[in-house]
């Protein structure tokens, strides 16, 4: 039986190396040749980390293949090597990214001395990244749920929860671990419990999104109301993976619309020559209420100097339907914002790192991209990222405000009335 050309077969990455320094290479199956991007009368006989696959970051001496190898030498024992990046290079002299667990095994002949060591080797490169791309996704998701101003959380399929972002702990006051033990309960509102209780239920049992108001207990021991959403995430079986749900501050618009409503209520009983101006005034009541209650969030990323849009969401993408975002600078995309100051505050942000945070701020927009342009109001913030420190590109959260606004307006005009 012909062992060379058997050995040459073995579907396995397989390499034998003499016991000497250097670690000659005497054997490779064809399995490891193809894997590692060599020839067979280009690696036999060479000294197997110097010469067949030198390490373009680390010395001889402390290369870790050549350590474990060592060890199972002086051991006589197999060695297991853990995942480790190790870079092949290219006939171009460019290095090819590969991750690998590997093996040494001993083969010790009669007298028990080492005659030959086998390597095996499986190239794991595609599991690795796909764990880094994953690591990598989800420190974004981090990100962006940190960095908006709404009080975010997330819980497993059956609805445990899994995570809070950091403005829960800033608006309650309670740390973030205790609240992950079932203690979020003592922040809502007694009143409000059971309804809560209720809808979230239902929404578990049909797999459905959630929405609700609710009062949440503040730090200072203040009640203000939230409206709290909570969205299914599925699989393509249509099981839910995760639940991810956000809580908006909606007390101040509340409290507007209170007012209004009093204020309607008065009206109401005045003459009849009052009574058409109160009619449509609750006409314009109702039409903004349904507005303000939608309460649209809007958030994008921004890269680089230019600004340029990387990620935009649907919210922010409704305000111009017909205009095309991604891949274009601010400039480019919103050339009325230019005049308005928009693109030096966010220079200022890129370079300084400094958060620029503005409440009921007008601007101008096309929205319509006709060479109209419409006054709105937002509040927004745009706040700096930072990979290793440098910062290189601007998050912006903003939802609209414009209701808001023109409620306190008419509200001043009726009580003036």
């Amino acid at each position: 039986m012909d062992f060379v050309k058997l050995f040459a077969k073995v579907p396995e990455a397989l390499v034998v190396v003499a016991p000497e320094p250097g670690y000659k290479i005497l054997a490779a199956t064809d399995y490891y040749l193809q894997i590692t991007m060599r020839k067979r009368e280009d690696i036999l006989g060479l000294k197997f980390l110097l010469e067949a696959y030198p390490d373009k970051d680390v010395s001889y001496e402390d290369n870790v293949v050549r350590k474990s190898l060592d060890k199972a030498l002086n051991s006589k024992q197999v060695d297991l090597l853990d995942v480790i990046r190790y870079d092949l290079p290219n006939q171009d002299g460019s290095y090819e990214e590969r991750y690998w667990e590997a093996s040494h095994t001993p083969v010790l002949n009669e007298a028990g001395e080492v005659q030959y060591i086998i390597q095996h080797t499986s190239d794991v490169t595609e599991r690795e990244k796909a764990k880094n791309d994953l690591k990598t996704s989800y420190e974004k998701f981090q990100f962006m749920a940190e960095a908006m101003p709404q009080l975010i959380f997330t819980t497993d399929g059956t609805g445990n929860l899994t995570y809070f972002n950091k403005r829960w702990e800033e608006y309650t006051g309670i740390p973030l671990d205790k609240l992950l033990q079932a203690n979020w309960h003592s922040v809502i509102h007694p009143d409000d419990m059971p309804a809560t209780i209720t809808k979230w239920e239902q929404s578990l049992k049909n797999s459905e999104a959630m929405r609700v108001e609710l009062r949440k207990r503040d730090k200072d021991g203040v009640y203000r109301w939230h409206l709290c959403r909570a969205l299914p995430m599925k699989d393509k079986a249509g099981n839910v993976t995760m639940w991810v749900g956000s809580s908006t501050d909606i007390h101040e618009t509340r409290k507007l619309v209170q007012e209004l409503l009093e204020t309607n209520e008065q009206m109401a009983m005045l003459a009849d020559q009052v009574q058409l101006a109160f009619e449509k005034a609750e006409t314009e009541r109702q039409k903004l209420e349904r507005l303000i209650m939608q309460a649209p969030a809007m958030f994008c990323v921004l890269k680089g100097p230019e600004h340029r849009f990387e990620l935009v969401n649907e919210k922010y993408q409704m305000l111009f339907p017909k205009r095309e975002l991604v891949g274009k600078s601010v400039a480019e995309a919103l050339p009325e914002v230019i005049e308005q100051g928009f693109i030096k505050l966010l220079d200022n942000v890129y370079n300084t790192g400094k958060d620029f945070i503005a409440e009921e701020v007008p601007i101008k927009l096309d929205m319509n991209d006709d060479g109209q342009l419409e006054e709105i109001y937002l509040t927004f913030i745009y706040q700096a990222i930072f990979e290793v420190d440098k910062i290189t590109g601007i998050l912006v959260f903003a939802y609209e405000v414009t209701d808001q606004v023109f409620f306190k307006k008419k509200l001043q005009e009726m009580n003036h009335a």
